[in-house]
């Protein structure tokens, strides 16, 4: 008899994403004269800029050489690439961080829910509510999580930080003692930020506790503000408790063609159950080595191609549009009455439902009237409800659109 993970049977219905998608078709199929605006999911509409594009080719036509060929490359990333890093996300922001401790990966995502294979089932997790459902999910196929409770939406065994209007978006350090931190910022879902001062009580309590942060830098291209670190690095201390993720879906529109990374700095170590010190950058690495055969060198070229001059200037013009998207949806929906959070260094604008609705129904009210679809808050958490998020990556044409169409739907 072949027996399954039973932790995968302890997962709470639909991934958020994929229950929205079924809405929206359903929808769709009887009302199919209706144009319908998606500021849901936050996929990108920008094309690749031009100093990627000619990166590939180029790469493309050097792997169709015999001096070119590239066969199996580095699991770990090809140097170029993460000398790049090094040199441009972290040298000149002041943090030293060596190259070895860089590891290319096809995505944030990935890189999120694999890490959890380095720590221990027993591990004491907390993550900010509401959150990305990644980190949640991925913890409970592992066995952390302990059983749901169904009345109260919460699982017996995860901590979880509130992140509301009531605290300004920004998670109280934990009461008990946790091994593992969730952290994301600029945030999603809620689009808003911690700065220096507010990470390095983090930083603190992780090095009191002997606990780690894993922070999901994914959004720090959208930072417009002074103070907002654009690494947890950035803050004294960090590189001996968090490890990082970076991607450059967001940042250079790379969600289709899949590349990231994550930071294990060689200070950051975790410990056996008889207190023995192991570096995690190690055990990342035979991971790595394990169950990644790693990025294509035609994807990596292109990720190199975003530290050029070129490159850096075309991707910022990108970014640009994007948060001018969310100041259209953010001044737009304040306009008729909306209060909202976020959309200044972030591309989603997180708002309060009007009052009586729950989150999914204000989510049908805009599909059904408006022919909008956005992310009801209710998906990423309990302290989610009561929220909902929309995404600036839409065309500009179109967040226009949605935006009056979402006004006549308030009046």
């Amino acid at each position: 008899m072949s027996l399954i993970n039973e932790n995968f049977l302890e997962l709470q219905d639909s991934y958020l994403f994929s229950t929205i998608a079924k809405k929206v078709v359903k929808f769709s199929e009887n009302n199919p004269d209706k144009k319908i605006i998606k500021l849901g999911i936050g996929d990108v509409t920008k094309p690749i800029v031009p100093a990627c594009l000619e990166a590939m080719h180029k790469a493309v036509d050097e792997i169709g050489t015999s001096n070119g060929f590239k066969g199996y490359g580095p699991e770990q990333g090809y140097e170029f690439l993460r000398k790049a890093i090094v040199e441009n996300d972290y040298k000149q922001r002041g943090v030293q961080i060596e190259a070895d401790e860089v590891f290319i990966s096809d995505g944030a995502k990935c890189d999120c829910g694999n890490i959890v294979d380095i720590f221990e089932k027993d591990n004491r997790v907390a993550i900010t509510d509401p959150v990305y459902p990644v980190y949640l999910d991925t913890n409970v196929m592992s066995g952390r999580s302990g059983k749901f409770n169904q009345e109260k939406g919460t699982y017996e065994n995860i901590v979880y930080l509130p992140v509301t209007a009531e605290n300004n978006f920004k998670p109280e350090l934990p009461k008990e003692k946790v091994d593992m931190i969730y952290l994301c910022f600029p945030n999603n879902p809620t689009g808003t930020v911690l700065t220096k001062e507010d990470l390095k009580k983090w930083v603190d309590y992780a090095k009191e506790n002997n606990s780690i942060i894993l922070y999901d830098a994914a959004y720090e291209a959208f930072i417009t503000e002074e103070n907002i670190p654009h690494s947890i690095y950035e803050v004294e201390g960090a590189k001996e408790v968090a490890i990082e993720f970076k991607s450059y879906s967001k940042t250079a529109g790379f969600t289709g063609v899949r590349c990231a990374y994550v930071v294990v700095p060689k200070k950051l170590k975790g410990y056996t159950k008889n207190g023995e010190e192991v570096s995690l950058n190690k055990l990342w690495n035979r991971r790595t080595c394990t169950k990644f055969n790693g990025v294509s060198y035609i994807v990596q070229r292109a990720a190199e191609a975003t530290y050029l001059e070129e490159g850096k200037e075309q991707i910022k013009q990108n970014i640009n549009y994007y948060l001018e998207n969310a100041k259209i949806i953010k001044q737009g929906l304040e306009e008729v009455g909306f209060i909202t959070y976020g959309g200044v260094n972030s591309p989603y604008v997180w708002l309060k439902v009007p009052e009586g609705m729950t989150s999914w129904d204000f989510f049908d009210k805009l599909l059904e009237e408006a022919n909008v679809v956005g992310t009801p808050g209710s998906g990423f958490g309990p302290h989610g409800e009561g929220y909902f998020r929309l995404t600036a990556f839409g065309t500009k044409e179109n967040t226009i659109e949605a935006i009056e169409r979402i006004k006549q739907c308030k009046k």
